[in-house]
């Protein structure tokens, strides 16, 4: 599997959470103070950013045994989380996302920095392109709280996209490369690298899509600069960068 995720960039892990946990997670979610400016709702999406700060009770949930023992074993023990989104497709949702890479990390603040850039801000929070060794390295853990497939949005990638750098997508030849359809289970996890390209279709079936994105680095920033939702994960040795 860790030579899967090296060359395709992602792999589907699945029974990683039993109903209980699940029903923990959920249970958290809808008791948490949703008038914060973080938490976001319409009818195509329900959406939870900075989701282990409005939620910090969800972080011993989400890193059970079996999830600390997949990353550890696949990815080492001195990782960090540094940005979480939870997402709620409903069923009727016509909510999409076109093909596109993660290429940015969130910070606390913007500082002039060689190879850092362009910018963004967004609800009081920062968000920079950092050098490409940083994207390369982090990895990312989806965890789907529904069965999932291309009828309900599941995420559609190119595999091996991760390996070319900055993918525009506007330049995908389509005679090179194939796209496939991730199906995940309910109480599985899909482990991505950020720079595969990625997205996903409108449902279709009625079917809810709910999914907690959880992006992790080891990387150390530099002077001034900090995560801005830096997360220890219990169990690992890493320290905050």
């Amino acid at each position: 599997m860790k030579n899967e995720i090296e060359e395709n960039g992602f792999a589907v892990f699945n029974e990683i959470y039993s109903e209980e946990e699940i029903e923990l997670f959920t249970s958290a979610i809808a008791n948490a103070d949703s008038s914060q400016p973080t938490f976001r709702k319409t009818n195509d999406l329900f959406a939870i950013r900075q989701f282990f700060k409005e939620i910090p009770a969800a972080i011993d949930i989400v890193f059970n045994d079996k999830l600390n023992a997949l990353t550890g074993k696949l990815f080492g023990n001195d990782f960090f989380v540094v940005k979480s989104i939870y997402f709620d497709k409903p069923e009727v949702s016509n909510w999409f996302v076109a093909y596109h890479q993660d290429l940015t990390i969130s910070v606390d603040k913007k500082v002039v920095l060689e190879d850092f850039g362009p910018w963004t801000v967004k609800q009081n929070q920062f968000a920079v392109q950092p050098p490409l060794y940083i994207l390369e390295n982090n990895f990312t853990i989806r965890i789907h709280l529904d069965n999932t497939n291309e009828e309900n949005g599941a995420l559609k990638v190119i595999p091996g996209s991760h390996l070319k750098g900055i993918y525009r997508p506007e330049t995908i030849d389509w005679a090179l490369e194939k796209e496939t359809f991730c199906f995940v289970e309910k109480g599985g996890v899909m482990l991505m690298k950020p720079l595969l390209l990625h997205a996903s279709n409108r449902t279709t079936n009625s079917s809810k899509r709910r999914v907690l994105h959880i992006e992790c680095s080891n990387a150390e920033l530099p002077v001034d600069l900090n995560w801005s939702e830096y997360a220890p994960i219990p169990g690992s040795f890493n320290k905050k960068r």
